[in-house]
């Protein structure tokens, strides 16, 4: 009875102060309010023309195996991502090259996806006509529209253009220059050199990444991976920014995702202002968008602008194959601090970041343009890191079961002599 009455005290007072408080404020309206977050958005794009019924992929068709793949990945497909898909070269049969370079259509719309429709759609394509990529990639980035995001084209083929007008590496530069923030990916499924140069253009352009594909898992792998980074990296679209080579006119970096292409063992300079008792966290990734020897690998350092170096960064180790990674921390505390200026406030230092890779390519590899560069800059409160191993009141633990078996061992051998001794009387 006691605490039925003390809970309908407590409740009436709560009652009591909701009155007096009045009710709790509404989210602000729509002109104040952050807008909610664009949910990524992937358009796949798949070459359904005639070369796709070569069967030399672990000795199935071209057009089976990107079935089983696509497939696979909307089994996969997070909740949040809207997908959509289009085909070229599916539905006209004839001879007419000008009708059938207007062979493309959108089977799936970009939007939250249903699993049984997309999957039912992809299975019913069948090796068909021309090879109408530019048109293909025109009207893929009409499907995905614009935002405040970047929105991602992966383009499968297993061949060239054979319609252009469009060429598709000066729709891919079009695409770019109107900064619609989209980026291509493309997969080739055929070890054509021709093919190669065409889609490594195409990626070039928009900050993408090429990638050949000779096998099932392969292919899946990689259209996983590439929707993968759609939903990692789509809530921040990189700022495009040039490094230097030193740290004298690097461009200043604030806390931000940025952009850049770093040639082949090149080393790149940055900026960043760190203030005492803050931390300097940063990233980077370089993408493998084209072949390259065994042996390789990134380094992120970050320096002094004198040449010092303050730390040097470690493999990320992010478990993707398609980019190499490192990261590093940095403590303005780890550093005697500046004088304070007359106001008081200790100034900014600025610290020099620097991407170097090891990277070599294969012969015949396209040199330019760089490869894709991805660096995350933050700046946070300093943490303060642990001086070394320490039991703290453990000790005092530790000390105690120490004693605890001292006077065991002692009560143990006193009773041990005296059962002997009792024993030898008897």
């Amino acid at each position: 009875m006691i605490n039925k009455r003390r809970s309908a005290a407590v409740l009436l007072g709560l009652l009591a102060t909701t009155a007096l408080i009045g009710t709790p404020p509404a989210a602000a309206d729509d002109e104040t309010a952050e807008p909610p977050a664009e949910p990524p958005k992937v358009e796949l794009v798949l070459d359904v023309s005639g070369s796709m019924r070569a069967r030399d992929i672990d000795g199935r068709s071209r057009i089976s195996v990107a079935q089983q793949a696509f497939n696979e990945v909307v089994d996969a497909l997070p909740d949040e991502t809207q997908l959509g898909i289009r085909v070229l070269g599916a539905t006209y049969r004839g001879k007419d090259k000008k009708q059938g370079c207007l062979d493309t259509q959108q089977i799936v719309p970009v939007g939250p996806v249903d699993r049984t429709q997309a999957k039912a759609a992809v299975a019913t394509l069948r090796p068909t006509g021309f090879t109408p990529v530019g048109l293909a990639l025109r009207s893929a980035a009409q499907d995905l529209g614009t935002g405040s995001t970047a929105r991602r084209i992966v383009l499968i083929t297993d061949g060239e253009d054979t319609c252009a007008p469009p060429d598709p590496c000066e729709v891919a530069r079009e695409l770019a220059a109107q900064g619609t923030r989209l980026v291509v990916d493309t997969l080739g499924l055929a070890p054509d050199e021709k093919v190669r140069r065409q889609l490594l253009c195409i990626a070039g352009a928009t900050g993408g990444t090429y990638t050949a594909a000779q096998s099932a898992d392969e292919l899946t792998g990689r259209i996983k991976q590439l929707v993968d980074r759609a939903r990692d990296t789509y809530t921040a679209t990189p700022t495009v920014v040039g490094g230097s080579a030193g740290c004298d006119n690097a461009p200043l970096l604030a806390p931000g995702v940025y952009t850049d292409r770093e040639a082949f063992a090149e080393h790149r300079w940055y900026r960043v202002p760190v203030r005492p008792g803050q931390e300097l966290r940063a990233s980077v990734s370089v993408a493998l968008d084209r072949p390259v020897n065994p042996d390789y690998g990134v380094l992120l350092r970050a320096t002094a602008p004198d040449g010092r170096e303050l730390v040097r960064g470690v493999d990320a180790g992010s478990g993707r194959t398609d980019v190499v990674s490192a990261g590093l921390r940095w403590s303005a505390a780890e550093e005697a601090s500046p004088a304070p200026a007359p106001s008081g406030v200790q100034p900014a230092r600025t610290v020099c970041l620097v991407v170097s890779n090891s990277f070599a390519p294969r012969p015949g590899t396209q040199v330019t343009p760089g490869m894709p560069v991805e660096l995350t800059v933050d700046v946070v409160a300093a943490s303060p890191a642990p001086d070394g191993p320490d039991l703290g009141r453990g000790w005092a633990l530790l000390l105690l079961l120490t004693l605890a078996g001292l006077v065991t061992g002692l009560v143990a051998g006193l009773l041990t002599r005296w059962w002997v001794a009792t024993w030898r009387e008897n």
